[in-house]
């Protein structure tokens, strides 16, 4: 599926690229995302939108501390530079933006003092390529929107930084086809990204070798676009989405605004659904569905405004507005650039509760778009090989009463010896016993497994998926398949089934930071003002029991975290396993589960 993709959106940009990326180059400055007429409309924005007008002032307040905060240094985190590319990153753009809307003096000093303090740094650490091109990325913002305030040397320092530790660094990647130029996920984008913008900032100053890393950027980046289809999904997680999508969004940007082209990549198929996948990933207790290396909290996402603009969806723009309202956002610049006024629920749109989205193996069930109480249920299959993977096909996360019920525990520190190397299977929150799963045999799945979402269906009083899970275990299980259901919009159903060629312990699993108090084969979870309800509906001799989710140090230690487990009395050969939760507020009895047992077969 993936090569047809790659095939449309490479000879696409590659045919129009060819005959010169930059016959189309905007000669003045400001060219890179943000033109005059693009704040002339932000002007018109903040006289009549009371949120338009607050992420203004949350800006200016947010610029007044960065006055007194002492610029980058050269401080590396394990292998990392990131820390202060971002950082570098963030403030140019609020900084840049601020003194284009107002002109004063005070800001364009301050982003010129950032950029001196970036520009005397040895590198901007190659090595880990990321710290490089997000530095490019802010160098590039500073030389377009500061270009007529900048003097002649002032600027010839800049656009040398750009050329020397950035667009020159990238060449030998580019030229000898390695790395994160082949790659499929966010390292193709940010960098791809990051050294693009800093080419289209100063190609007329240097149009030979900004017309080869264009021309290389362009080539690379369908390789990337590619991991979206058919349907908006990303495979690394939320987290890497919107690291991965913002990258693709800011040079898109770059190329519409510089070169009046986006060379058809944004036609890629299924990037114009990847805000649907955040709308969908996003849960009404404010989290998402965390697989992979990535927190549960959703954060703010810029280019939620743009992909509205762009591809006409105003629930983007809706689900963006609901986070900037969040008391903890911190807005970005391109949050008031890239502004969306016109907005829409996905209730108002008529979005369906339920979705699958195909080639990432990952769906959502929920009870509701408008109850902020309602039940959400995210559950994967995919496949372990793609970056940022942790072992957990067949894992679900579960929130109702505004709370999340079965967690996924994220990442762990990544600058853990071999995090991302021959020790990443030996961290506990990587390894399959963190994840809400079955366990078998107390191992680890295969690393190499995919698994898919074979069948589902999505009706008002029965919403399920299943999944074949059978190359989790090879050599252990003929077969393995997991159902997850949501029965009546209030009941969880989970059922496991399997084929084992030899005995083996197989043990249900998830992961909580409820209070838990057991049953037998019943166990009730308890937070404040809302209870689960657990039960047991197969086999009989089954009973509930509280694990450990504590690993030794220097790992996480998952304080406040346990595990739900469901022990057998023996090992088996076959098993049909049904669990069922049920959510309810404190003080009222769970609501009745009508359950007609039967195989995944015939849900």
């Amino acid at each position: 599926m993936r090569t047809p993709v790659l095939l449309f959106a490479g000879v696409l940009a590659l045919a129009r690229a060819d005959q010169d990326p930059l016959a189309g180059l905007r000669r003045s400055h400001p060219r890179l995302i943000a033109l005059e007429t693009d704040l002339e409309r932000v002007r018109g924005l903040l006289a009549r939108s009371p949120q338009a007008h607050r992420i203004y002032r949350a800006l200016v307040e947010e610029a007044s501390r960065i006055q007194t905060a002492p610029p980058v240094e050269h401080v590396l985190i394990g292998p990392r530079l990131l820390a202060q590319s971002r950082r570098c990153l963030d403030r140019i753009y609020k900084l840049a933006l601020l003194y284009r809307l107002d002109g004063k003096r005070e800001y364009f000093e301050r982003a010129v003092r950032e950029l001196q303090a970036a520009a005397a740094f040895p590198d901007w650490n190659p090595s880990h390529f990321l710290d490089t091109a997000e530095m490019t990325h802010a160098f590039a913002i500073g030389y377009d929107w500061l270009y007529h305030a900048l003097n002649e040397d002032q600027r010839a320092w800049i656009r040398q930084a750009i050329l020397d530790k950035g667009i020159r660094q990238a060449l030998p990647f580019y030229e000898q086809q390695r790395s994160w130029v082949v790659n499929r996920f966010n390292w193709n984008q940010v960098c791809n990204g990051g050294i693009g913008l800093g080419a289209l900032a100063i190609a007329d100053e240097e149009p030979e070798i900004c017309r080869r890393v264009l021309k290389y950027a362009l080539q690379s980046l369908p390789r990337a676009l590619a991991s979206y289809a058919p349907d908006g999904g990303w495979p690394e997680g939320p987290g890497y989405w919107h690291y991965a999508t913002r990258y693709t969004v800011y040079f898109l940007a770059g190329l519409e605004t510089a070169l009046g082209d986006d060379f058809g990549l944004a036609a890629a198929p299924g990037f114009r659904e990847a805000g649907r996948f955040r709308v969908y990933f996003s849960s009404p207790a404010g989290k998402t569905f965390n697989y992979a290396d990535a927190g549960d909290a959703i954060g703010s996402a810029e280019e939620m405004f743009w992909l509205a603009r762009k591809f006409r969806e105003p629930v983007y723009a809706w689900h963006q507005q609901q986070r900037l309202e969040d008391p903890s956002a911190r807005p970005g610049a391109l949050d008031l650039l890239w502004y969306q006024e016109e907005a829409r629920t996905p209730q108002q749109a008529g979005w369906p509760l339920d979705a699958l989205f195909r080639g990432v193996e990952v769906a959502f069930l929920r009870s509701s778009w408008e109850d902020p109480d309602a039940v959400f249920v995210g559950v994967k299959a995919g496949d372990l090989k793609v970056g940022h993977s942790q072992l957990d096909l067949g894992t679900f996360v579960l929130d109702a009463g505004r709370v999340r019920w079965a967690l996924d525990l994220g990442a762990d520190d990544y600058n853990l010896p071999g995090y991302f190397g021959k020790e990443r299977w030996n961290y506990y929150r990587n390894r399959t016993e963190s994840h809400n799963t079955l366990l078998v045999d107390g191992e680890n799945q295969n690393p190499k497994a995919e698994a898919a979402i074979v069948a589902h269906r999505f009706e008002p009083g029965w919403a399920w998926v299943v999944m074949d899970l059978s190359q989790a275990y090879p050599g252990k299980l003929a077969r393995q398949r997991r159902g997850v259901g949501l029965l009546h919009r209030r009941h969880v159903v989970i059922q496991d089934e399997i084929a084992a060629q030899q005995p083996v312990e197989a043990l249900w699993g998830m992961v909580t930071d409820a209070e838990v108090k057991l049953e037998g084969r019943g166990a009730e979870l308890r937070k404040p003002g809302w209870r689960l309800a657990a039960r047991i509906l197969r086999p009989e001799h089954a009973r509930f029991d509280v694990v450990s989710t504590t690993p030794p140090p220097p790992q996480n230690p998952n304080h406040g975290t346990r595990k739900l487990v469901v022990r057998l009395p023996a090992k088996v050969t076959d098993l049909r396993l049904v669990v069922a939760l049920t959510p309810h507020r404190e003080g009222e009895e769970a609501r009745r589960l009508d359950w007609r047992d039967r195989p995944l077969d015939s849900w």
